[in-house]
This record gives C-alpha cells, structure tokens and sequence, in this order.
C-alpha cells in the first residue's frame, strides 16, 4: 500500500456541502491545508481551513482561489437532475473553468465527482466487469457526469495531469436503504479516495473508477480503484441490521435505478422537496 502523502495544499470545491463536510476531518487530520469552496460559505473551518466563496464556474474565482494549490477535489456542482442550460452551466463548464485553473496554475492532481448515473443504463451486472463501462446516461444530470469524465480525459491527455474521474455510488455517512447496502461510499474511504489520487501511482492519465466502499454486497468492481491505490476498507453491512429491506429494491436491474426509468423525468428536478446544497 503506498504511503500516506505529505501534508499538502487542497482546494475543495463544493466545501459547504455534505460529501465536503464528511471529508473535510479527514484532510484536517492528516495536516493538510483545505481551501473550501462553495457558493455557500463553509460552516466552522478549522485552522487549517480557509472559505472561499464564489463560483466554480467563475475564471477569476478560480484561478485565484488554485493559486498555489497541490491538489483540487473537485465536489462542486449540481447534484439531482436540472434543466438542461443549469447543468451545462454548474457541472460541464463548472469542470471545465476548475480544470483550465488547475492547468494555470500548475496543479497536477485532480479528483473529479462523476457518478453511477453517468452509466446509469448499463445492466447493474456490468459494473462487476474489470473493463470500465462507456458512458450510457440515464439523465441530463448523468450526460453531465460524462461530460466531466471527457473534460477529465482532455486534461490528462493534454497536459500530462493525474485526473481521477471517481464514479459515485451513494455517499453520506452511512446507508439509508438496501440499495444503499451496495453502492454506498463510506466518508473514510472517500479519503481514502483523494490518498489514491494525491499519490504516484498510475500518474499521469486518467483514471475512472467506481468510488464505493468495499461492500460485502457491493456490484462494483474495484479494480481501477486499486490500481491506482484506492483500497475502500469500509462495508455497509455494518448498517444492515438499521436498513428496512422489506420492499426489496425494485429498480435493482439497472444501475441508475429509478433514475433509468419512465418515472424519473428528465429535465426536472424530481426532489423538489429537497433544499439545493
């Protein structure tokens, strides 16, 4: 397993937001340095942390906020289904601002958050496969996710970068459904995540893996992951035992879920009883 890297210069972006909350501890106590930012300001930094607000999709905010930065987490953007105009905007030209200040600035790592729904119909028996799936979006929000994956692809390829498009299953602090009990992403292990992406291994290029934990009931193959030195240790199960499985999980066949079907309308925000974060 490769040592832990040295203490170093992160920027986040999404800072204020719960998969940035989760994480934040994490790069404190391993001593790095953490810009948060977010169009929201971050609650409580430590000493360590600095809030910067503004947007991901702002030249000007952007590179002045990399200045002098190692790495980039890049969790900032729009994170259900939208129109079609708000995706572009946050998610693809979000990415591709955070990356062209990245480049500017001499950042070399990059840790990108794409998502299942980027593939979400594919088979959900698919992802067990050790060759990584080619897009196959189940929404606007999962055409967007591609587009970061591609955005990541370019930066790698054209400018010598590590770029790690992580695919996220579910994440949060802990499982809340059986679905849940395969795809979720522990907040350790997505430090363990941005350890992969900060270290030497596979560098530089292009990296997609599956961002889930190391699931007794996971569907994902990990191998991507590994070999770039992402070794998940956490398991859902621990969580079975508080997970009402009775109804079972009825869009279990394809790897957007309800995302992938008629239900879930494409263009619109479907949660709408959910505050944006």
């Amino acid at each position: 397993m490769p040592a832990a890297p040295k203490p170093q210069i992160i920027a986040l972006t999404g800072g204020a937001g719960m998969m940035a909350t989760l994480l934040r501890p994490y790069l404190v106590e391993a001593g790095h340095t953490v810009r948060l930012l977010d169009l929201a300001e971050a609650a409580d930094p430590a000493p360590s942390e600095t809030v910067y607000v503004g947007s991901v999709a702002d030249p000007d905010f952007m590179r002045a906020a990399l200045a002098g930065v190692s790495a980039v987490i890049h969790l900032g953007g729009l994170h259900r289904e939208k129109e079609w105009a708000e995706l572009v905007a946050t998610n693809i030209t979000g990415t591709q601002v955070t990356l062209e200040a990245a480049r500017l600035n001499g950042v070399e790592r990059v840790l990108l958050a794409s998502s299942t729904h980027a593939v979400g119909f594919h088979p959900t028996a698919d992802a067990a496969n050790d060759t990584v799936l080619i897009p196959r979006p189940d929404t606007y929000y999962g055409v967007s996710k591609a587009a970061v994956e591609a955005l990541g692809s370019l930066y790698a390829d054209k400018y010598g970068m590590k770029v790690v498009s992580a695919r996220i299953g579910t994440g949060g602090d802990r499982p809340g459904n059986l679905r849940t009990l395969g795809s979720w992403l522990s907040p350790a292990d997505s430090y363990r995540l941005v350890e992969a992406t900060l270290n030497d291994r596979g560098a530089p290029g292009h990296h997609v893996v599956w961002a889930v934990s190391a699931n007794t009931r996971g569907w994902a193959s990990l191998a991507a992951g590994r070999a770039i030195g992402f070794e998940p240790r956490d398991d859902a199960e621990a969580f079975a035992g508080e997970v009402d499985a009775a109804a079972g999980d009825t869009w279990a066949g394809l790897l957007g879920g309800f995302w992938a079907t008629d239900g879930h309308k494409v263009g619109m925000d479907n949660y709408p009883h959910l505050a944006a974060k």
